[in-house]
């Protein structure tokens, strides 16, 4: 397995140290409404922590085409964990058991609340691979076409910064290709109150071809907070000091919203025309 660098090694421990609060939201939704993703965190070959994304398919009925962690609904009985784990074997082939390599569930964030009404618990993990060869090479997805388009992976820290930076395995700043920045965001209400949707441009070179994926929403939100964890810094720009929404959930679900039948959400509408007008640039 490749060596963690000295700043990855210490993520990995702020990520297994970080106790997030003692909260009986997973178990208190309807089954129906209970969802939980998986960031899988591994080292690249300079001991980088990288962070594992899909492209979900364009034939699914909501977010189609979207970027998002490998995850999904849970089953009865299941634990947050046990959903992630699953819907990662399910959707990109990570096996449940394997010889090669082990999955360390290093801890759980406060959940996120999804514009389709889920609540969501991130559960962060991180990759032992036993093997001398590179993870990225070995461990080739075997993806599940009718849910994902496409897997790639990003460095987690690059998710504190307002620019990519040059990508160390190419010696070249993507930016400078293509003329794409890697961060915008801004202020947008939503259910009373203020929330940062921060969007980031993801490159990714297949070969020498350069394909930017979009990272935004409540994905992009989870990805800052976890990356504010692990390297124990604020990210460059303005941001919720909250992680998660477990405070607008729990609401939520006092006022019977949560249990109510599931209306149909467009995947793209995070706030209305009229919010959209009124929202705060940075």
């Amino acid at each position: 397995m490749t060596a963690l660098s000295p700043a990855s090694a210490q993520a990995i421990a702020n990520l297994r140290n970080y106790a997030a609060p003692l909260t009986n939201i997973y178990t208190a939704l309807p089954l129906t409404r209970r969802a939980a993703v998986l960031l899988l965190l591994f080292a690249d070959r300079r001991g980088d922590l990288r962070v594992v994304l899909t492209v979900r398919s364009a034939k699914l009925k909501s977010f189609a085409g979207h970027v998002a962690f490998p995850g999904g609904k849970a089953d009865a009985g299941e634990s947050a964990f046990h959903t992630a784990r699953r819907e990662a074997f399910e959707e990109i082939g990570l096996p449940l058991d394997s010889r090669a390599f082990t999955v360390e569930h290093l801890t759980e964030l406060p959940h996120s609340l999804a514009v389709t009404n889920l609540g969501v618990r991130p559960c962060v993990a991180f990759l032992h691979w036993d093997r001398r060869s590179n993870v990225e090479e070995a461990l080739v997805p075997r993806v599940d076409e009718k849910e994902v388009a496409k897997v790639f992976t990003v460095p987690l820290e690059r998710f504190l910064g307002v620019r990519y930076g040059v990508d160390p395995a190419r010696g070249v700043d993507p930016e400078v290709t293509d003329g794409v920045g890697w961060y915008q965001g801004s202020w947008v209400p939503w259910n009373g109150n203020k929330w940062k949707m921060h969007e980031f441009q993801a490159p990714v070179w297949d070969a020498a071809t350069l394909t930017r994926y979009r990272v935004w929403g409540m994905t992009a939100r989870i990805l800052v907070d976890a990356a504010r964890i692990a390297y124990g810094r604020d990210p460059e720009f303005s941001f919720v000091q909250q992680v998660g929404d477990e405070d607008m959930i729990r609401e939520l679900l006092e006022e019977g919203e949560l249990s109510k039948p599931k209306e149909k959400v467009e995947s793209s509408m995070i706030y209305n025309k009229a919010e959209r007008k009124s929202k705060e640039k940075l």
